[in-house]
């Protein structure tokens, strides 16, 4: 039997475009949208309407061009707000208001100024006067992690009486550590007294580096819904970033035993996509689709790999859409690995031609970062008349 649906709802869009340099025009957020629809994501975060005209062109688009997701906008708890945001993404086949409102005390009182109380007929008022458009509501209570548990479950269970399908727990500002945001996702099951099966989600931030980890620790705890972006770009340190997430959920099915929809072979190419779009470059060691995420240079793993793939690749390549693994020829390759590439260009070599061929080789290799090909071509051809 399939595992759990894990709904993958990504938020490239908004929150991902608030990522320091990473402003995206109407017509490449359609380009970007029509790539993630693609990938296979369910929920599209199309924008914040209300922030532009441009923006609320932006969603408008989106939500009349792609059908094959839910497609949603954030608006703040005001009604203005969800009007607008209503009327950019009510052609969607499927539109979806997600409404946001601080809840931490920290942001009560430094930020809204007001009092939990407020902040619960807040959330009553904006959850119902939603729902008179949609009964797809979303409610976010923002910096879950560092609000009272005992009042972020009465704020959720205010939510869900007024309407809300989806209650999402944000780790705003990347403040939770895994244990710990398990735990407080195990809590909030115990103790939201209406929340039935109603979909509990979750939003993590990076700050810690720990968006990732927070995010699986909840899926452990039974959350239905994970936010995440491409690249895992977003505000300051960015979110739990999508490929990271589902390669997890995929790679290691035997613990976690979900499922999602997303076509893992489209991965990669979203990713540079967005590259392209945004021209911010995925660092090299990035998991999943860095440059030498399947690279490999050191010779133990360089023989290991020629052998069975499976030695020190715990997925392929393939799986996520790149063609093939790459051996970097540096000073840590070994001799399978030479042997293996001299074999590839022609040429058949006994071991006292390898012998010569390897001493060139790491003459060289020791002053060098890594050796181009055509620089091993040339000693290879050097030694052509031995071979």
């Amino acid at each position: 039997m399939p595992g759990k649906r894990i709904f993958i709802y990504d938020t490239t869009l908004r929150d991902g475009e608030q990522s320091p340099g990473a402003g995206m025009m109407p017509d490449e957020k359609l380009r970007l949208a029509r790539q993630l629809e693609i990938l296979g994501v369910d929920i599209i975060e199309a924008g914040f309407p209300v922030s532009s005209a441009g923006e609320f062109t932006a969603v408008r688009q989106i939500a009349r061009k792609i059908r094959g997701c839910q497609i949603a906008a954030i608006a703040r708890a005001r009604t203005t707000d969800i009007d607008r945001t209503w009327e950019a993404i009510r052609e969607a086949a499927v539109p979806r208001i997600h409404i946001i409102l601080p809840a931490s005390d920290i942001l009560l009182k430094y930020q809204l100024r007001k009092s939990r109380q407020e902040i619960m007929e807040i959330t009553k008022m904006s959850v119902a006067y939603a729902r008179t458009y949609t009964d797809n509501i979303e409610f976010s209570p923002m910096d879950a992690t560092r609000t009272d548990k005992d009042f972020l479950c009465r704020l959720l269970e205010v939510a869900i009486d007024a309407g809300a399908k989806i209650v999402n727990v944000a780790d705003t500002v990347g403040y939770a550590i895994p244990s710990e945001f398990g735990e407080l996702i195990s809590y909030i099951f115990e103790r939201t007294g209406n929340i039935g099966d109603h979909i509990l989600s979750i939003h993590c931030h990076d700050d810690l580096g720990l968006a990732v980890a927070n995010t699986l620790a909840a899926v452990e705890q039974g959350v239905s819904q994970v936010k995440c972006t491409i690249n895992g770009i977003g505000e300051r340190a960015g979110n739990a970033a999508l490929e990271e997430v589902v390669m997890a959920l995929k790679t290691r099915n035997d613990h976690f035993d979900v499922q999602t929809r997303i076509k893992m072979e489209q991965i990669y190419k979203t990713s540079q996509l967005l590259t392209e779009i945004t021209g911010i470059s995925v660092q090299p060691n990035k998991a999943i689709v860095g440059a030498n995420a399947f690279a490999h240079e050191a010779g133990i793993h360089q023989d290991g790999l020629l052998k069975n793939t499976q030695t020190y690749e715990i997925m392929t390549p393939q799986s996520v859409g790149i063609p093939e693994s790459r051996f970097v020829l540096g000073k840590h390759s070994g001799r399978h690995a030479i042997r293996s590439y001299i074999e590839k260009i022609g040429y058949v070599v006994n071991e006292k031609q390898l012998d010569d061929i390897m001493t060139q080789f790491k003459e060289v290799a020791v002053h060098c970062k890594n050796i181009s090909a055509a620089y091993l071509d040339a000693i290879v051809k050097k030694n052509e008349e031995q071979i």
